[in-house]
């Protein structure tokens, strides 16, 4: 099998978008558009990836430091011709395919079939036909059906623009076709650009057949140039998501069309997701769940049969099943709750064990600490674990009441079976099954005259 070169066109600004980021690294599905490319691309495993940069090129190369490609420069934007061409000293003697750092949708399969049609008397040309061709290259066939040329719109007569397949950039060939080819392109039309599509007209005048492929949908090879697009892309993207998971895994999802996965999503058996819900990272939900509206879930797993609330927040937690969540509950980093732990409304939580059928009901923060298993945590209890300067923890044994409004001052212990009054605020440790309460004495007047406002 011979080598593949990958050449991914990169360099453009996009002006349309009207931002200083360059084009490419704005996110789909929280993912960049040329880590898009990128992934489809190492699917095919190629011996090298090129990415030709220019705007921003030092913020590509942070963007993707940890991605084995080379990058060549175009200093000045020519055309996709002049940026080949950036690449070419960097090329195998295999074949070599050109792809759109701003064209994410892109699929194997489509690339597979392109790519397999390519040899030293073929090269392959993706092409999409389109309802509406307006600002695609037109591809034109002579009698025998033959691709022989591409002519962009803006040099296109009355004949060729009526044409409806349409030019999708992508194509294959093999090195020594393109090294052949790239000197010979001219900057003679109308935007005084090399045009890499002329190499089509050079491959049919030196009789190498043009082979193409179309994709299995049209979206595979939209591109994006403005924030309208762009907003379209990634919907297409989200609906094909959705999608899976209701034909591969069996989600129920309230409304396909308001669901966000930014990154990847596996589900078990009869999950059920409400609307507006958002997935980054890496989510796992076990059989059974059940997740309400607006909810945000991140690098997080969560056990079977569990319930989340409506407007969760979740974070690299762990939830080990039979869970009830929220609604309006935030749980960061370090979150581990056991089985049939309750994280309730207005609750936050931060690196804290949470054990077997304990309860955070309401309007509370715990922080660096370990509960056991069926304490009772009661509304407005914090865990005072931040000193000013360092973190400390608080461990709560098994069965243990705390008392609403109370403030346990870490490093701090409350022995199983204690109890912390309401109101309390507990400095040092509790021993197990004690009562530990820290109040004033409560004062009543019984003369008192309430201060009254003093009249002019």
């Amino acid at each position: 099998m011979q080598d593949l070169d990958i050449v991914i066109l990169a360099a453009g600004k996009g002006t349309r978008m009207r931002s200083q980021t360059p084009k490419v690294l704005h996110a789909l599905a929280g993912k960049p558009l040329v880590r898009h490319v990128l992934d489809t691309a190492a699917g095919l495993n190629p011996a090298r990836i090129h990415v030709v940069i220019g705007y921003g090129a030092e913020k590509l190369r942070e963007a993707l430091a940890d991605s084995p490609v080379s990058f060549a420069i175009q200093s000045e934007q020519k055309g996709t011709g002049h940026a080949v061409a950036q690449a070419q000293p960097q090329l195998g003697s295999g074949k070599v395919l050109v792809l759109y750092g701003d064209v994410p949708l892109i699929q194997r399969a489509s690339l597979d079939a392109l790519l397999s049609q390519v040899d030293e008397q073929h090269m392959g040309l993706l092409t999409v036909t389109l309802d509406d061709p307006s600002g695609y290259g037109r591809i034109v066939r002579n009698a025998e059906g033959e691709a022989v040329a591409i002519v962009e719109q803006k040099d296109a007569n009355t004949e060729q623009l009526a044409i409806t397949e349409c030019n999708t950039g992508i194509m294959a060939m093999t090195s020594t076709q393109l090294k052949r080819w790239l000197p010979q392109l001219s900057a003679e039309n109308a935007q005084g650009e090399y045009y890499l599509t002329d190499v089509i007209a050079m491959a049919a005048q030196e009789g190498i057949k043009v082979c193409t492929a179309q994709p299995a949908d049209p979206v595979e090879v939209e591109g994006v140039n403005n924030r309208a697009q762009m907003a379209r892309l990634e919907r297409a993207y989200q609906q094909h998501l959705a999608d899976k998971l209701m034909e591969e895994q069996g989600v129920a999802l309230a409304d396909p069309a308001r669901l966000d996965i930014r990154g990847t999503l596996t589900c078990g058996h009869d999950v059920f997701i409400d609307v507006g819900c958002v997935f980054e990272g890496e989510v796992a939900l076990g059989e059974g769940v059940r997740i309400g509206p607006y909810c945000v879930i991140k690098n997080s797993t969560i056990g079977a049969e569990s319930v989340i609330e409506s407007h969760s927040v979740i974070d690299t937690t762990v939830a080990a099943g039979l869970n009830h969540i929220g609604p309006f509950a935030r749980l960061r980093p370090g979150t581990r709750l056991a089985v049939k732990a309750k994280v309730g409304n207005f609750v936050e939580t931060k690196n804290a064990e949470v054990g077997e059928g304990s309860k955070i009901n309401h309007l509370s923060y715990v922080g660096d600490a370990h509960l056991g298993r069926n304490v009772n945590v009661g509304a407005g209890t914090i865990t005072c674990n931040y000193d000013g300067a360092n973190k400390h923890r608080t461990v709560i044994g098994d069965n243990v009441f705390i008392g609403s409004n109370s403030a346990l001052i870490a490093p701090v212990s409350i022995g199983k079976g204690a109890t912390v009054g309401a109101g309390s605020t507990i400095a040092k440790d509790v021993s197990e099954q004690a009562l530990a309460v820290t109040r004033s004495r409560q004062l009543e007047k019984g003369d008192w005259i309430r201060p009254a406002k003093k009249t002019k």
